[in-house]
Formats: C-alpha cells, sequence, structure tokens
C-alpha cells in the first residue's frame, strides 16, 4: 500500500476485513469508510469531527462553493473528480443557502492558497466556517469509478487532528445510515417562516442588484431553494413570496400569486410527495401557471400520477447535454439529481419536452391543457453559459398571457 502523502502519490484505499486491514498510514489524519469496508486514508481539512451520508461524484471543475451550499446535497458527501478544488479560494457572494447541508467533501489536492481576485478567504477557512468536514489526498479517479461501476455507498467521513480515528466504529455508523431512498430531506433544508425575496442576479463590477420593477408576484415553495433561482425569477420582474415546503395550498393562494414555483431541494420525491402532492394538487386546479425544478419538477409528476425511481449514479455536474425536443436545440446544463422521473407513467396531457443525451432519462414535460412545465437540470446556472434562461422567460410569458386573459373577460 502507498503511505506516502504528495500530490503526485495520493493514498489508496483498502476493502478488507477488520482481521487483514493494514496499520493507518503515518500522518493520516482524516478517513473516509463506506459501508463496503472501503477505507480512504488522507489529510483532513475543514472542520473537524464526523459525518455520515451518500457518497457521490461531481464531475464540476468550477463552483465548488455553490455545490457545497447547494441544499439538494443535503445528506451527501461529495467526492470532486476535478483535482484543484479551493484554488480561487472563496467569497460570500457565491453561496446558495445561509447554511451548508451536504456533510462533508473528497478532494485529491490539498487546497492552495487563493489564486483569483473575488477570494476573500481560503477555502479551508470558509470549509470551517460552514462546519464542512474535508478528506484530501485520495485517489478520487479510484473512488469514481467505484462509484460509477457500483453506485453511490454510504459512509462515514471523518477529521481528526489527533489521529484518533475508529475504523471499526466508523463502518458500524455507515452501514447503519438508512441511504436517501424513503427520506425526506426537504423539511430539513426548506425555510420555516415566509420571506420575501427581491435581489437580482450578479454583474461584473456591480454585484447583486435589487428589484425595483415589479411586474408579477411569483410565490416560490421553498424545498430547497437555491438563491441563484430565486435571484433570477427577480431579475424577471417577479416579486417573490417564499413559502415553507409544508404550506398549505390555502397558504400559498392567500398571497395571490400570479405564478407559482417549485424549488429544488434534497431526498426522495416520493417521501416528500406524501405532503407535498396533495396540495400540488390543488394548486394545478387553480389554472395558475406553474413552473418547477429539480425536486419540484419530480413533485410535480407525481401530483399528474407519475412515478418517480432512484438512479444508479445520478447526474451531478456542469456539463450535461439536454435535448429541448421540441427546438431541437442542445443545452449544456447544471445538474445535481439522483432520482429520475419515469417518462412512460406521464399521463396523456403531460408532453416531455426534453431528455439527457448521456442516458435519455426524461429531463423536462409541460401539460396540454394547463400552463405547467418542469424541468430536471438547473437553468439558474450558467455552464451554458446562458442557455436555458430562456425557461424563466417561459414561465413569466404565461403569467403575463394568463394576466391579459383575465383582464379581457
Amino acid at each position: 500500500m502507498n503511505t506516502t502523502f504528495s500530490i503526485e502519490e495520493p493514498i489508496m484505499s483498502e476493502t478488507v476485513s477488520a482481521q487483514a486491514r493494514p496499520p493507518r498510514p503515518p500522518g493520516a489524519t482524516a478517513a473516509l469508510v463506506l459501508n463496503d469496508g472501503t477505507v480512504y486514508w488522507g489529510r483532513g481539512v475543514g472542520a473537524t469531527g464526523t459525518q455520515v451520508g451518500e457518497v457521490c461524484f461531481n464531475t464540476s471543475i468550477t463552483g465548488y462553493q455553490e455545490i457545497m451550499t447547494d441544499p439538494s446535497y443535503a445528506g451527501q458527501i461529495i467526492n470532486f473528480t476535478f483535482p484543484h478544488i479551493g484554488n480561487v479560494g472563496a467569497n460570500p457572494e457565491d453561496t446558495e443557502a445561509v447554511t451548508a447541508a451536504a456533510r462533508g467533501l473528497v478532494i485529491r489536492t490539498d487546497i492552495t492558497d487563493p489564486a483569483n481576485w473575488r477570494a476573500i478567504e481560503g477555502f479551508d477557512a470558509w470549509l470551517k466556517k460552514y462546519n464542512l468536514i474535508g478528506l484530501a489526498g485520495i485517489d478520487t479517479r479510484a473512488l469514481t469509478r467505484r462509484i460509477r461501476d457500483k453506485g453511490p455507498p454510504n459512509g462515514a467521513i471523518i477529521h481528526a487532528p489527533d489521529g484518533n480515528i475508529d475504523i471499526d466504529a466508523l463502518l458500524a455508523e455507515a452501514q447503519a445510515w438508512p441511504g436517501l431512498e424513503g427520506m425526506d430531506l426537504a423539511l430539513e433544508v426548506s425555510c420555516r417562516q415566509t420571506y420575501e425575496w427581491a435581489q437580482t442576479r450578479w454583474s461584473l463590477g456591480g454585484g447583486y442588484g435589487t428589484l425595483d420593477a415589479q411586474k408579477r408576484h411569483v410565490v416560490a415553495v421553498d424545498y430547497g431553494a437555491k438563491h441563484n433561482i430565486l435571484r433570477t425569477l427577480a431579475a424577471n420582474g417577479c416579486r417573490v413570496t417564499v413559502v415553507p415546503a409544508t404550506a398549505t395550498a390555502e397558504e400559498i393562494l392567500r398571497h395571490e400569486p400570479d405564478g407559482i414555483f417549485l424549488s429544488n431541494g434534497p431526498g426522495d420525491p416520493a417521501a416528500t410527495g406524501e405532503y407535498a402532492v396533495p396540495v400540488l394538487q390543488e394548486l394545478l386546479e387553480t389554472g395558475k401557471p406553474i413552473f418547477g425544478i429539480c425536486l419540484g419538477h419530480q413533485l410535480l409528476s407525481l401530483a399528474i400520477g407519475g412515478t418517480t425511481t432512484k438512479m444508479t449514479n445520478g447526474h451531478r455536474g456542469a456539463n450535461h447535454p439536454v435535448k429541448d425536443l421540441e427546438t431541437g436545440k442542445v443545452e449544456i446544463t447544471s445538474q445535481n439529481h439522483g432520482f429520475r422521473v419515469e417518462p412512460e407513467s406521464l399521463p396523456k396531457n403531460a408532453v416531455v419536452t426534453h431528455v439527457s443525451l448521456f442516458d435519455g432519462s426524461n429531463e423536462g414535460f409541460r401539460l396540454t391543457d394547463k400552463p405547467v412545465f418542469s424541468v430536471q437540470h438547473h437553468p439558474e446556472a450558467s455552464p451554458g453559459p446562458q442557455d436555458s434562461n430562456y425557461l424563466f422567460e417561459r414561465f413569466v410569458r404565461l403569467i403575463d398571457e394568463r394576466s391579459a386573459e383575465k383582464g379581457a373577460k
């Protein structure tokens, strides 16, 4: 076994019985233990302590702050395939939530000093501030291949500078964790109270703006909403009222919205759907325009009679090609989901509008008899960089068309 800590030669993993397990490499201060007994030794970064969750991989080469603070990553330990995570530092503008929902991260090389004009602090300091545990110095390619071939395992991650690491105890934690299937995590990351949102998107030299022309009113149901989604709605002239995931249809409609937005979020949509689906079915009957993203897309499919299933690996990255079947255009999208909508389960009034060019899975649908549509990917993100902005424009156009129809009556 390789026991060096050089960047060129990362510590390797061992999948062995407790009796045959090799000794800890000298200087190891952190470990990741998978539920099949695989052990990855490394150097700890970020906060200290122990966390348990599903281990997934993300292929993005930028946006690590956004990824770590995306509420959709609740319950997950993220293995970054790009080897230079942390090289541009961190800043307060690139977070997607007030608190980080991810359980931890795994990276190939040590975090270097910031090398970007927008950096306010180093990534290691930022991780400590957000209480995020990290493991550096392992062969992330080997871990990625393991996840790719066998699916995302449950794992326990620890950072213990004093070297007090009990592998057997960590293995027990990893094996005892129930996994994301059947788990409702939206309740953990949703807001607790209703609030108003008026901040618009970031611009070079100007930072974030403020909504000045309130042309429409949208209620956003927060299943784990990213801030940049709310900013994009505001940038399209929408005053946004954000309500908790558990809000009833009556509570939502009390705000008299022109349109309703269903946010992204973590966990199993079938579990969240136990309380969300009846609400969405009531909202669908109102005829108001509805737009869903990610978990919102999946919940909307359940509300119209569709089904969702857990994917073998999921889609997590910023380079995913998605084809718009109605225009023939291909969008480069940002994605983060481990469940998918089964298109054959959708009713006849649901038309599939988008598909993944990676695996053919469903990426969007619209209803033919209502101003309702949704997509699986994240159109507020900018890998394309603006390939998917038209979806927000479509939403506000549906709102304006319905308002015009009401005004004509």
